[in-house]
């Protein structure tokens, strides 16, 4: 154990006697400098006349360190308020020994000797803190052992960055780069600014393997651009986390991360409209379905703070329900004020009784319905389940809605839908054409919406932490197809826009988000892998880092996903906001076709199931069993019943 790590672990009072100690033997040097300075005597007569000063002063200047908090600091990381708390000490303690000498009429005494003393106050007491400070950040701390990285950014997020990983243990900060040219070649804490054309020579000259952005306010399609010239340098790109999670303790600035797809895409969001947001929301009784997956959870936090008097949480898995619940009670505390409940339930929204029991307990008046299967291979090989949960829970659902008076009801539904070639989307689609079929009921009070959108960022399933998780662990990357293509955008600007569209609703309208350009899976797969500072193995380059390695595609997937039916799409108030207008089948037809599911269901025979969803699902053809089913029991001749 070296000498620091003895220290550390010292307790903090007795860190804080040590520091007392070394300003107490500091204290009279620096009278005596004062003197020996301004007289130019090593040993100054005066002082030896008046030695008592050696005593007096240091007696009265340690209590004023104690005042001004000088003891309270943690050396390893004082920052410019420890340099203001030494600032006030040293000119309340030169103030007091100015007093000192003027009341006792020591008029031998040179004035300028307290201006000289408050000067190397400053110097010795506050220099040795910064001193100490370098030294715990230096070597002895292991920086040797860290590994080197290039801050792009220089603004105060990048100096703050690099003082917080300077005091950590994984990365030593060794230069900045900066877009501005009035930053380039001026020294900001400690380290110089470089022109970003240096970057290729920084990081082969000082062996620097990281790059990390230090830019949280910039707009997206600026990272963007940022990312695409750091893509070919032989580093791995990393990022501080964003403004919004930084201010929502949703993480620290030094945890760094590395650059998420996001940063990628290059599209900026557009800021939500308040009165749509807080329209179906505010003041109300919210229910959120699926509470604890990736865009229910994401719901339930942006509904929080629209300030609902309450948020019902509904959700079958009870750790999802147990961490959702738990953030939520954590931002209340965090938000005074609020005064919003949580009430969470455990619940599936395929039992119509206890979906009406919640929905009438809690007086809702608005429902947002997010609870669905929704991974495609899974669901294709467990049809039955997914025509439960997908089918007849958003069934029962919107009928306890409708029964108990519900004003607003919204569902999530998935680009998967349209057209689908799988049992997932064949019932998220049979899910929307029930909706519409309950929109167009006479008398119909609720007014029912569907918001249809492609694949967000961070949720379960997605291909981002799987690209990620195998780049980790050395390859092969897997890519379904070299042609595949996906829709993204980020968790919280589908889950902002949700809200918004519910607000515009009428009854019956099927809303699709703007999702951009789709973007090439393949491309995504590289882009990832140069941005963790590897190459990709192939025929061109077989010393490569990273194969990437092609499945074929899984049951049910499509090469590019849809977010329409046909091309009647037209705007709406939002310029995020698309109104899709699709066909819908008749009551008659919409009654036949839940009659096969449930007779498939009753019978469990998926197979069935399917052929009833290839019936009425536009687009859909049955697919092929896996070899997970069981064989069905039906015969295909008694589909034409149900018909």
């Amino acid at each position: 154990m070296n000498i620091q790590e003895r220290l550390l672990k010292l307790p903090r009072a007795v860190k804080r006697l040590i520091m007392v100690a070394v300003d107490g033997v500091m204290l009279p040097i620096v009278v005596w400098a004062a003197f020996s300075l301004r007289l130019g005597e090593p040993i100054p007569g005066v002082l030896l006349e008046h030695a008592w000063l050696l005593v007096i002063v240091p007696l009265v200047t340690l209590p004023v360190f104690v005042r001004f908090g000088l003891y309270r600091a943690v050396l390893r990381y004082i920052g410019p308020q420890a340099a203001m708390a030494v600032i006030y000490g040293a000119t309340l303690s030169a103030l007091l020994f100015a007093a000192i000498v003027t009341l006792v009429r020591l008029e031998d005494v040179p004035r300028a000797t307290i201006v000289i003393y408050w000067l190397v106050t400053l110097l010795m007491i506050g220099g040795s803190r910064f001193a100490i400070r370098a030294w715990f950040q230096g070597a002895g701390t292991g920086s040797r052992d860290k590994k080197a990285v290039v801050i792009y950014g220089a603004g105060a997020g990048g100096v703050q960055l690099a003082t917080s990983l300077a005091n950590g243990s994984d990365y030593h900060p060794i230069a900045f780069v900066d877009d501005d040219p009035a930053k380039q070649g001026t020294i900001i804490a400690g380290m110089r600014v470089h022109n970003p054309s240096q970057l290729p020579e920084l990081i082969h000259r000082k062996a620097a393997g990281y790059v990390l952005l230090a830019m949280p306010g910039l707009s997206r399609s600026r990272r963007s651009e940022i990312v695409q010239q750091l893509e070919p340098l032989r580093a791995h790109i990393l990022t501080m986390p964003s403004l919004n999670d930084i201010v929502g303790d949703r993480a620290d600035l030094d945890q760094v991360r590395d650059v998420g797809i996001e940063d990628l895409l290059g599209r900026d969001a557009v800021s939500p409209r308040h009165e749509l947001s807080v329209y179906c929301i505010s003041g109300k009784s919210v229910m959120v379905t699926g509470a604890g997956g990736s865009i229910g959870a994401e719901l339930c936090r942006q509904i929080l703070r629209l300030q609902p008097n309450c948020i019902v949480l509904v959700e079958r898995s009870e750790f999802a329900l147990y961490t959702i619940e738990r953030e939520l009670r954590s931002h209340l505390k965090a938000m005074d004020g609020l005064g919003a409940e949580v009430c969470a339930t455990l619940a599936d929204v395929a039992d119509p009784a206890r979906m009406e029991a919640l929905i009438r307990g809690f007086d809702v008046d608005t429902v947002y319905h997010a609870a669905a299967y929704k991974h495609v291979p899974l669901v294709e090989v467990n049809a039955l389940e997914g025509v439960r949960n997908n089918v007849f829970g958003t069934l029962h659902t919107a009928r306890a809605a409708a029964q108990a008076g519900v004003e607003h009801f919204v569902l999530i539904s998935t680009d998967k839908a349209v057209r689908p070639t799988n049992v997932m989307g064949a019932t998220k689609r049979t899910a929307e054409l029930l909706l519409q079929g309950l929109a167009r009921q006479p008398d119909m009070g609720t007014v029912f919406s569907i918001v249809r959108f492609g694949n967000v960022l961070g949720s379960s399933g997605s291909v981002v932490p799987l690209f990620r998780e195998q780049i980790r662990n050395g390859g092969p990357v897997t890519v379904t197809h070299p042609d595949v293509t996906r829709y993204f955008m980020t968790i919280s600007e589908a889950a902002s826009l949700v809200l918004q569209a519910g607000a515009m609703a009428r009854g019956g309208e099927v809303f699709v988000l703007d999702m951009g350009e789709p973007v090439k899976i393949l491309d995504l797969a590289r882009r990832m892998i140069h941005l963790s500072g590897l190459q990709e193995r192939d025929v061109r380059h077989p010393d490569g880092d990273i194969e990437i390695r092609f499945t074929g595609l899984r049951p049910g997937e499509k090469l590019h996903e849809e977010l329409v039916l046909g091309q009647a799409v037209s705007g709406t108030d939002h310029p995020m906001i698309m109104q899709a207008t699709e066909g819908y089948l008749t009551t008659d037809a919409m009654q036949r076709l839940l009659d096969g599911l449930q007779t498939a269901s009753e019978r469990s025979d998926p197979q069935y199931a399917r052929k009833v969803l290839a019936k009425f699902v536009e687009g859909y053809k049955t697919s092929v069993v896996g070899r997970c089913q069981p064989p069905p029991r039906l015969a295909g001749g008694e589909l034409e019943a149900v018909h």
